[in-house]
């Protein structure tokens, strides 16, 4: 028998590198990386949700962003018109009215003008006999039967919200109020983070508030203050 040479030998296993250490600088970098992305992480985390509350937030506050819109336009400018009634005034000639007393007199009036409803008041003022109603006066010329009639018509969805704006509804409407002006706050902190960069608070967005805090300061400064 002859024995094996060495080309029938079995190749030997490479041998395996040894792991080259990472050096310390490099570590040292890694964490310093990771520890500056972890707040930025979590800031990312957060924008979202502020973001979804804002925009649910205000969604919600529309219908009495309305009624304290224009409930504030409408008062604004109370000294040109009447924000609740619409104020309306008629002339009608009866004639000579009958009656020996003003209460008969005043009842052959609003026989004549077709008027169910039962004043409030009736008085005679010289020679006008003033027939009063809630938002109705009836003024009468006793001689002649010239009918001065004025009357006031509610503006119904302006008055409503004048109602609800100067909160004279029932105490329980105060809490109402004080959550939506609440939610407004929100709305406007929350605002001021939802945009990140130049954009943002820290950019064009601080042009913007400063703007906005402003003027309500300058008038007051121009104006000489309350």
């Amino acid at each position: 028998m002859s024995l094996p040479g060495p080309a029938s030998e079995a190749p030997a296993a490479p041998a395996e590198m040894p792991a080259i250490p990472e050096p310390a600088a490099q570590r040292a970098q890694a964490a310093a990386v990771s520890t500056v992305s972890r707040p930025r992480s979590r800031r990312r985390s957060v924008r979202p949700w502020i973001r979804a509350i804002h925009r649910d937030l205000g969604y919600l506050a529309v219908g009495l962003t309305f009624v304290y819109a224009l409930s504030g336009l409408a008062v604004n400018h109370i000294a040109a018109w009447d924000p609740n009634f619409q104020n309306l005034q008629s002339t009608r000639e009866l004639g000579a009215v009958p009656g020996d007393t003003d209460e008969a007199k005043a009842a052959a009036v609003l026989a004549k003008l077709g008027i169910s409803e039962t004043p409030r008041e009736t008085y005679r003022s010289g020679e006008s006999l003033e027939i009063l109603f809630a938002h109705r006066t009836l003024h009468v010329d006793v001689a002649s039967g010239h009918v001065v009639d004025e009357e006031q018509k509610p503006r119904f969805l302006l008055r409503a919200a004048n109602w609800l704006h100067l909160n004279r509804g029932k105490k329980a409407w105060t809490y109402a109020a004080d959550a939506y002006a609440g939610g407004l706050l929100f709305l406007a902190v929350s605002g001021l983070f939802m945009i990140p960069g130049k954009k943002g608070l820290f950019g064009r967005g601080a042009v913007f508030l400063a703007l906005g805090v402003a003027i309500p300061v300058l008038y007051v400064v121009l104006s000489h203050g309350p």
